[in-house]
């Protein structure tokens, strides 16, 4: 039997090596193999370990620390943090570093995705030839689809031949490749196949976790929107490899835009088994996950390092481990109290995980995008705002109360440090303060820091995505493993703003589905309480009628990127919002946050430089490296600026 390493058509790259041998309490089961040949793709087994296998690949990039980094930092969300190294300097694009082929996180989808596509054509090639059901295929196709649009918003047109022909199995070990234009991209991949993944998945998952007929809906409609953006162009941004912004069937941006309102809208009247949870702390909130809002994400466990793909005791931010919010994390373990003890331990607990400080979010994330702290439970649901003495999972356990702010005794559970939600000038930030330059205030006895005095080594931490664990024992756990939880990809709530984006940019409207309509059912559901996370007490209050009274009568595309950013701050969503609206450089080009310094509380202001290039991701240079062509077909290969 032949033995075939697949090409990227040129890279030599294995097909991710998994394959189904079993279901149990309907949960995909996975058996390594270290390789998948053609004439594995024409047995049933080989099939089914295939679909198996694309799940799989999710972990390589949703969770993963290079891909996360390039989606969030350089944008208004984060910029590097104290420990940064190079790969989140350059991200930032404001002075420290630049993004060249050589950078590893734009890379993450190139390295990533074509191994999929290829499985994914294998599946597609050989499936009923063995006698697979239309359904399942489906799988196959709306992964295909995913990946290419993955691609193409990243780096645009890319190769649709790996070797052996247009989305064709690759078997060959061809070394140069084409790339194809954007339209032809979308025109005769991403909407054939989620066309295709609509009309034959099922309504309900076959397993859990497993796609959709929704899922695939959201991929089209969003595919839909993105695909009428770059035909508009509203900025002139430029595209690679050349080409005029006609679609190839005669069909204008405003066809696609309506096209992504329809589809979006016809998923929000027939959920199926999904629907928006009560409320927004629920949705991150970790005992929940996998709850009926989530539609699409990266599965890991604590049940077996085999299926989790990682360690479960000590994780190494890479390959399978889910280490994103590592990166977002500060070194928190520096607080001390009065006494010069340290009362806030690293744990294995959604607030606290393990501290790398690359990433930290700007003071206008607190002063602007979150700035009604009061009615709407998103920033509260987003952010770790307290940080507190756990000194009691300690073995043999501390139940003692130690001095804190104005040697105010706290004891287990009790909040050290807080981040204020809003200023304070009587806030005192002299002297070295819990041993991180922190602030007191009369009377209280956490210390605490301002919101317009985060820095690039204090700040909140991202509760949304943080670590948990059930193994802890009442314990510290295992704080320094990767996170066992699913990392979040796709959400029902995205159909609301995806129809909203739309009607904004001209799509005939439903009755009772405007723009501000859609908007104000996301909105409603941020004004529901039912815990404070920083308070850590139970709040049942509602506040939908004022946050849907103080939506703005016109909505427009800022407002809805600022919406967006308050639903999904922090999960890899932001990049891509900003490049499909072009507003990159308008909402992004400058920022403020303090220095690296404890004790620094001063922001400075600092300047992006944010080239219409920069729009799209280089090609990596292990692709260009791997080609069998001339320099100069390497260099027109090349997107222009890199």
């Amino acid at each position: 039997m032949k033995r075939l390493q697949f090409k990227i058509a040129f890279i030599a790259l294995l097909a991710l090596g998994i394959s189904v041998t079993s279901c149990s309490d309907d949960i995909l089961e996975e058996n390594p193999r270290s390789v998948f040949t053609p004439e594995f793709f024409k047995t049933q087994a080989g099939v089914e370990g295939g679909i198996t296998a694309l799940y799989t690949h999710l972990r390589f990039l949703y969770g993963a620390w290079n891909y996360y980094n390039s989606t969030e930092t350089g944008t208004d969300e984060y910029t590097w943090a104290q420990s940064a190294d190079g790969n989140f300097r350059d991200m930032d694009l404001s002075g420290v570093g630049s993004i060249i082929s050589t950078s590893a996180p734009p890379a993450g989808p190139w390295a990533s995705c074509y191994g999929a596509i290829n499985t994914a054509s294998g599946i597609i090639q050989n499936a009923e030839a063995v006698g697979i059901a239309e359904s399942l295929i489906a799988e196959a196709r709306f992964f295909r689809g995913f990946d290419y649009f993955l691609l193409v918003q990243t780096y645009g047109g890319v190769p649709l031949d790996l070797g052996s022909g247009d989305l064709e199995f690759n078997q060959s070990t061809f070394r140069g490749s084409v790339r194809n234009t954007v339209p032809e991209v979308y025109t005769r991949a991403i909407f054939p196949d989620l066309l295709r993944a609509v009309a034959d998945l099922p309504e309900q998952p076959r397993l859990t976790g497993t796609v959709t007929k929704n899922t695939a809906r959201l991929y089209l409609a969003k595919a839909y929107l993105t695909y009428a953006w770059w035909l508009q162009n509203p900025n002139n941004i430029p595209t690679y490899p050349e080409t005029p912004r006609t679609d190839p069937d005669g069909r204008d941006a405003a066809y696609y835009f309506q096209q992504a309102y329809n589809v979006a809208t016809t998923a929000i009247d027939n959920p199926g088994p999904y629907s928006l949870l009560e409320y927004f702390y629920d949705v991150h909130w970790a005992p929940n996950d996998r709850h009926a809002e989530m539609m699409l994400y990266a599965d890991h466990t604590e049940e077996s390092e085999i299926y989790n793909g990682a360690s479960l005791g000590f994780g190494i931010s890479g390959a399978q481990d889910n280490a994103s919010v590592w990166m977002a994390t500060w070194n928190y373990t520096a607080i001390r109290s009065s006494n010069g003890v340290a009362t806030v331990q690293r744990e294995a607990a959604q607030s606290y995980g393990r501290p790398w400080t690359r990433m930290a979010p700007p003071v206008e994330v607190f002063k602007n995008t979150f700035a009604d702290k009061a009615n709407d439970s998103r920033y509260d649901g987003t952010f770790v705002t307290s940080y507190r003495n756990n000194r009691d999972k300690l073995s043999p356990p501390d139940l003692t109360e130690h001095p804190n702010a104005n040697n105010i005794p706290v004891g287990p559970g009790g909040a050290v440090l807080s981040f204020l939600d809003q200023d304070d000038p009587a806030v005192d930030y002299s002297g070295n303060k819990a041993a991180i330059g922190a602030g007191s205030l009369p009377g209280r006895s956490d210390f605490v820091i301002n919101p317009g005095g985060v820095s690039r080594v204090v700040y909140p931490g991202l509760w949304k995505l943080g670590t948990y664990r059930t193994d802890n024992n009442g314990g510290l756990g295992s704080p320094n493993a990767g996170l066992t939880r699913p990392f979040p990809i796709a959400k029902f709530s995205e159909f609301y703003f995806i129809a909203a984006e739309a009607a904004v940019k001209g799509a005939a409207t439903q009755a009772g589905k405007t723009a501000r309509d859609l908007i104000n059912v996301i909105r409603a559901r941020a004004g529901k309480w039912r815990f404070d996370n920083g308070e850590q007490e139970v709040r049942m209050e509602d506040n939908s009628a004022t946050l849907v009274a103080n939506t703005p009568a016109t909505i427009t595309i800022d407002y809805i990127l600022q919406e967006r950013s308050r639903e999904y701050f922090g999960e890899g969503y932001r990049w891509y919002d900003l490049v499909r609206t072009q507003k990159w450089a308008e909402v992004a080009a400058t920022y403020s946050i303090a220095g690296t310094a404890y004790g620094d509380h001063t922001p400075q202001t600092f300047t992006r430089t944010i080239e219409p290039y920069h729009y799209l991701r280089p090609i990596p240079q292990f692709q260009l490296d791997a080609m069998d062509v001339s320099d100069a077909e390497k260099a027109a290969y090349q997107n222009p600026g890199y």
